[in-house]
C-alpha cells in the first residue's frame, strides 16, 4: 500500500511539475501568439480596406502593423501595399519612401521596382525612373513594361536611336503590342519619318477603328506634314468616338490658331481645361487667342 501511495505521490508530483511547466510555457507563448495574430489581423483588415477603397483607413492599419514588427520578412509586402495606398492618395513622396523600404527587404523585386519607377515618372524624376527600369531589365530582359517606359524616357531625352532599340525589342516579344506600336509611330514622327509613322497608325486604325486616340495621333502627324484639313477630319472622328478626350481639343486649338481662327481656338482650349488640363499649361495659347 505504501508502495502504491508512493507511486501515486510521484505521479502527482510529476503531473504538478508538468502542469506548471506547461503553464509557464503557455504564459510566455501566449503574448507572441497574440502578437502574431494582431499583426496578421491588421494586415488582412488593411487589404479589405484597399479592396473597399477605404484608403485612409488602410494606410493607418498598415502603419500600425509595421510598427508592431519592424523586422518581419512579410513587411516587404506591407510596405508595397502602403506605397500603393499612398500613391492613390496622392502622397507621392511617402509612397516612394514606402516602396524604398520594401526594396530594403527584397532589393530585386521587379513588381516593386516597376511601381516605384512609375511614381518617379509621374513626378517628373525621369533619371530615377530610368535607373529603376534598367534594374528591372537587368533582372528580366523581356519585361515589356520596362522596355516600353525606358523607350519613352529615351524619347524625352531625344535619344531616338536607343529608343528604337527598346521598341524593336518590345515588338519582337509582342508584335501586337498596342503601346509599343503607338510608341514606335511617335518615334518615327519625332525623327521626321512621317510616312512610316502614318503606315503604323493606318494599320492600327484598320484593326481598331473605334479608338479615338489613334485618330488624334494620326491628326498630329498630318498637322506636322501641313495637311491640316485631313487632321481636322480625323479630329472630328475622334470627338465622335470620345467627346471627353482633352488631346483632341488641344490639337484642334493649335490648328485653329495657325488658321487665325482665334475664337474657335479659345473655345477648344477652354474645353480642354474643363476636361482637366491645368489652365496654367495653356496660358501662352490663351494669350495668343486675343
Amino acid at each position: 500500500m505504501k508502495k502504491v501511495l508512493s507511486e501515486n505521490k510521484v505521479s502527482e508530483v510529476v503531473l504538478s511539475v508538468f502542469l506548471k511547466g506547461t503553464f509557464f510555457f503557455l504564459f510566455f507563448l501566449f503574448p507572441f501568439t497574440l502578437f502574431a495574430q494582431t499583426y496578421q489581423q491588421l494586415s488582412e483588415r488593411a487589404i479589405e480596406c484597399i479592396e473597399k477603397d477605404s484608403l485612409h483607413q488602410a494606410e493607418d492599419l498598415l502603419v500600425k502593423a509595421l510598427k508592431l514588427d519592424p523586422k518581419n520578412e512579410k513587411n516587404a509586402m506591407l510596405f508595397s501595399n502602403l506605397g500603393l495606398v499612398q500613391r492613390r492618395l496622392g502622397k507621392f513622396d511617402k509612397a516612394l519612401e514606402s516602396y524604398s523600404f520594401a526594396l530594403n527587404f527584397v532589393p530585386l523585386s521587379v513588381p516593386i521596382l516597376l511601381d516605384r519607377a512609375a511614381i518617379y515618372l509621374e513626378m517628373g524624376r525621369t533619371d530615377r525612373a530610368y535607373t529603376d527600369y534598367c534594374q528591372v531589365l537587368d533582372e528580366d530582359k523581356n519585361n515589356k513594361e520596362a522596355l516600353l517606359m525606358r523607350a519613352y524616357i529615351y524619347i524625352l531625352r531625344r535619344d531616338y536611336p536607343t529608343a528604337r532599340v527598346d521598341y524593336n525589342r518590345l515588338l519582337e516579344i509582342d508584335p501586337s503590342s498596342y503601346s509599343g506600336r503607338l510608341g514606335l509611330a511617335t518615334l518615327e514622327q519625332k525623327e521626321g519619318k512621317f510616312k512610316e509613322s502614318l503606315n503604323i497608325l493606318n494599320k492600327m486604325i484598320v484593326e481598331t477603328p473605334d479608338d479615338a486616340t489613334l485618330y488624334v495621333a494620326r491628326a498630329d502627324v498630318e498637322h506636322e506634314m501641313g495637311h491640316d484639313e485631313l487632321a481636322l477630319v480625323d479630329l472630328e472622328e475622334a470627338i465622335r468616338l470620345n467627346i471627353s478626350l482633352p488631346d483632341v481639343y488641344l490639337l484642334r486649338g493649335e490648328i485653329y490658331l495657325t488658321q487665325k481662327k482665334k475664337v474657335l481656338a479659345k473655345a477648344d482650349f477652354e474645353k480642354a481645361i474643363s476636361l482637366g488640363v491645368p489652365q496654367a499649361d495653356l496660358h501662352e495659347q490663351l494669350q495668343r487667342c486675343r
